[in-house]
């Protein structure tokens, strides 16, 4: 009986040990510790932790009030919940020593979604990868399906995710301690009839229509859904990760396609017949419908592979000869113009540094520079000069004094200086043949 105790005592420890709690303390704050309340929880973080762990271990730690704002990021509005501190080092202890190592090793490959050692990046080598190796055995003879879920995050069923996790997850405390978060996220939706409420689990959810259109004065407890997970939770990025497994494992194992890739939400199969592919998005319909999920059918498409197509804000298209052109979306570089100009008011308010711009910058230009075209970056560059002072190009920045930078080229100043030179060097030749 004693033995008994001690394993589960020693599982739950995983979680609520001042060690677990103290390095999810600090993955926690990483990026976020010039916002007031993070350095208020610095202030006495160890305090903090004592009493997390007292409250997990007594089973008395219930979530705080947590802050909600909308955010328009590349054309979507999207509802972004924001956790105190404390809340924070929790999901992020049960997430990194519980549900990271027991559900990730599940996951397919080719499911690149902000894991270690992968994410955009690789997902994106990964879609290149699988154009190329398909060229090498069928040429560009081919079609692609594109997939997308609407509103994913919106309607993740509570139960079917916890039971989904459950197979994979098996000591009482941490499955305690995520029934907790799952009722955390339920919404209330009062306003509701009968008759809607009735029907709601089966009716697609928009949490930003919901948050931007419903009173809290209709929040009045009466009914609740239990669907939809938070973004901007740590436990949400790893249900949503793992929740379409069975989709993958679907695809890759039962229909065995090797030319499929997915990151969250966006999936991708390759295939020489159109007809087959009608026959598989029909079958993933009907898979995501089980799981409570709907295809968006603005955005899933099949299209052939020399045509242009876009994956993860990157235009591709395979041409005749196997090579992958590839193309910044421009609502990309747009949207990276106005966040520069966001921040530039940010740093001289005092709320970021220049540093902190610069990295986020240089880490962007680094990803993206070789999609865009010289023209592009160079007016990227020159803005970023306009608003901080010096270019980055690629890794590298350039402190350049206004009046002594290069001017930008079109192609007719290009095609004047050439015409120029050249006729310099005819004169020289001239004057080489008849000497005065």
């Amino acid at each position: 009986m004693t033995n008994t105790n001690t394993q589960f005592e020693d599982e739950c420890d995983v979680v609520y040990n001042l060690n677990s709690l103290y390095h999810a303390y600090i993955a926690a704050k990483k990026d976020s510790d010039w916002k007031p309340q993070v350095q208020k929880y610095e202030m006495n973080f160890l305090p903090h932790i004592v009493k997390s762990k007292a409250a997990l271990k007594s089973r008395n730690y219930h979530s705080l009030a947590s802050t909600e704002f909308i955010i328009n990021e590349r054309g979507k509005t999207r509802p972004i919940t924001g956790l105190q501190m404390s809340d924070r080092v929790i999901r992020h202890s049960l997430c990194d020593n519980v549900l990271a190592p027991s559900l990730l090793s599940y996951l397919v490959y080719d499911n690149g979604a902000s894991l270690k050692g992968k994410g955009i990046t690789f997902s994106r080598e990964r879609f290149e990868y699988h154009l190329h190796k398909y060229y090498r055995q069928h040429g560009n003879d081919g079609y692609i399906l594109l997939m997308d879920y609407s509103k994913f995050y919106d309607n993740i069923p509570h139960d079917i995710a916890y039971k989904e996790i459950a197979k994979h997850v098996t000591d009482e405390f941490s499955l305690w301690l995520l029934d907790l978060i799952f009722d955390n996220f339920k919404i209330d939706v009062s306003y509701m009839t009968d008759e809607e409420y009735e029907h709601c689990m089966e009716t697609p959810f928009n949490s930003a229509e919901y948050r931007l259109n419903v009173p809290k004065s209709a929040h009045t407890g009466e009914k609740y859904m239990r669907k939809s997970v938070n973004i901007g939770d740590q436990c949400s990025q790893i249900i949503g990760i793992y929740y379409p497994t069975q989709i993958d494992n679907f695809v890759k194992i039962v229909e065995g396609q090797k030319f499929y890739g997915r990151y969250m939400d966006d999936s991708y199969v390759i295939s020489q017949s159109r007809e087959y592919l009608v026959e598989l998005e029909a079958k993933i319909a009907a898979k995501a419908t089980e799981l409570g999920m709907t295809l968006n059918r603005k955005k899933t498409r099949i299209v052939k592979l020399s045509d242009y197509y876009r994956f993860l804000q990157i235009s591709y298209s395979l041409t005749d000869t196997g090579r992958v052109i590839r193309k910044i979306n421009p609502k990309r570089i747009v949207d990276m113009r106005r966040k520069l100009k966001a921040l530039s008011i940010k740093v001289k308010n005092g709320k970021r540094t220049q540093e902190e711009v610069e990295n986020m910058f240089r880490s962007w230009m680094g990803g993206h520079c070789h999609l865009m075209s010289k023209i592009q970056r160079d007016n990227l560059n020159l803005l970023y000069y306009d608003l901080f002072g010096g270019f980055i190009d690629g890794n590298t920045i350039y402190n350049i004094n206004p009046r002594k930078r290069n001017r930008r080229f079109t192609p007719r100043s290009m095609a004047t200086t050439i015409s120029q030179t050249m006729l310099l060097i005819l004169r020289f030749c001239l004057m080489l043949i008849y000497p005065m």
